[in-house]
Parts: C-alpha cells; sequence; structure tokens
C-alpha cells in the first residue's frame, strides 16, 4: 500500500486535534455549566454532563467523520491500527502516531478551550481522584464496549448509524460506569488539567489509562471472535458477509 502524502496525513491529524479538543471543550464545559446551573444536586450535575457530551459527540462524528475517521481516541486508532496489520486496511504506524500525539495535544486545548469561555484560568491541576478497582473495571467495560460497538457496526456496514451509536454508548455509559465512562486517553488527559467537575487527578489518570489500554486486547479478541468476517485470499483481504444468526427452532 503506497503512504499517504505528509500533507494527507497532516489534514487527517489536524482534524483529529480539533476533534477531540472539541469533545474535551463538551465535557468539561458542560460540566461546569452543570455546577454552576444545578448546584448542590449532583445527580442532575451529571445528567446535564452525560447529555451534552452524547450529543456533541455525535456532531462531532458527523463533521470529522469524512475527513479522518473522527477516532477522537487513541484506543480507536490503536484498534485501527492493529486491524491494518491483518488486512492491510487501516492505520499505518506513522499515521497511528499523528493520531494519538494529535488527540492528546487537542484534550489539553479542548480543556484550556473551556475554562477561558467559563472565565476560570487556563490551566487548573485537578484534585478530583478516582481510584479503585471498580473504577478501573468500569473503564474496561465503558472503553472495550465502544471499541466493539464500533467493530460491529464497522462489520456489518452500519457506520451511518455510528453518531447515534456511539453517542448513544457514551451517554448510557456515564451512568452505568462506577467510572462514569472516560473511556478515552485522551480525554483522560486533558481531564487532568481542570479543578472542576469533569477533573481527574493525575495521580489517578494513570489507572484509568492502563484500563483502557486493557480493554483494547479484550475488544479485539471479543471482535476477532464474534465478527469473522475479514479472511485473507491470495494476499488480499477479502470482507465476508456477516453471519445470519440461526433461527430458534419453533
Amino acid at each position: 500500500m503506497t503512504p499517504d502524502p505528509p500533507h494527507a496525513v497532516l489534514r487527517r491529524a489536524s482534524a483529529e486535534l480539533v476533534g477531540t479538543g472539541l469533545l474535551v471543550t463538551a465535557v468539561v464545559g458542560s460540566g461546569i455549566a452543570a455546577t454552576r446551573l444545578s448546584p448542590g444536586d449532583v445527580g442532575l450535575q451529571l445528567l446535564e454532563n452525560s447529555i451534552a457530551t452524547a450529543f456533541a459527540l455525535g456532531a462531532l462524528i458527523l463533521i470529522f467523520g469524512p475527513v479522518s475517521g473522527a477516532h477522537l481516541n487513541p484506543v480507536v486508532s490503536l484498534a485501527d491500527w492493529w486491524q491494518a496489520r491483518r488486512t492491510g486496511a487501516g492505520l499505518s504506524t506513522r499515521d497511528l502516531g499523528a493520531y494519538v500525539v494529535a488527540q492528546a495535544l487537542g484534550a489539553v486545548g479542548g480543556t484550556v478551550l473551556a475554562h477561558l469561555m467559563f472565565g476560570l484560568p487556563a490551566v487548573t491541576v485537578s484534585t478530583h481522584r478516582r481510584d479503585g478497582s471498580g473504577l478501573w473495571l468500569a473503564e474496561v467495560v465503558a472503553t472495550a464496549g465502544l471499541l466493539l460497538l464500533i467493530a460491529a457496526l464497522t462489520r456489518s456496514r452500519r457506520t451511518a448509524v455510528a453518531p447515534a451509536a456511539v453517542g448513544a454508548w457514551i451517554g448510557g455509559a456515564y451512568w452505568f460506569t462506577a467510572s462514569t465512562s472516560f473511556a478515552n486517553p485522551a480525554v483522560t488527559i486533558g481531564r487532568m488539567f481542570t479543578d472542576t467537575f469533569a477533573g481527574i487527578a493525575p495521580t489517578s489518570a494513570a489507572g484509568f489509562v492502563a484500563a483502557q489500554l486493557a480493554a483494547v486486547g479484550v475488544a479485539l479478541a471479543a471482535t476477532t471472535w464474534w465478527y469473522p468476517t475479514v479472511r485473507q485470499r491470495d494476499g488480499a483481504a477479502v470482507e465476508l458477509a456477516p453471519a445470519q444468526p440461526e433461527r430458534a427452532a419453533s
């Protein structure tokens, strides 16, 4: 496969930078707004934060999907790169590096943007500790579920519904996971730099990122088992039709 020219990689990486930045702006900004609009009611604050994040994520996928695939998440890029190693269709190693750097930088910039819009100092390092095995397990569940959803949509050729489906997963996982579903190493990094509702202390971030990376292995294994739709034929990748579920005996 011929490598893309540098300007094409830069164009896609810039979309990942801005898209990830706006995602973190939505997470952090809506958290700040929620605490101001609903002081003293943490449940309502979380509801406001989750709805804004889910809607913004769906819109960002629509905006940046045609440019870069709208990964907006290093683990999504990592899974895509791994798939390319098997089939030849996906991110190259160069693309993966460009995406991950852009996503991380964009996430920090998104926090700064949210702070400036709400009249806060550009950076305030978080003191919100989020530690414990339950939270780490929750991050594995949230992240693996996200990756499995993306794989299912891709393998069954239903990517048109990805904005709604991915937004729905993240919005729902805010509530059924103990960690409130970060599910994204870049977002985790960005949220270290805000001492607001959405923040995570730097000492807690490493555990979250480790859990998110572990979820990649879980999701790839599950995808290979449940959606074995790609095989090699004469050195070329061939997409197979999804298997039809067996009908229950009547």
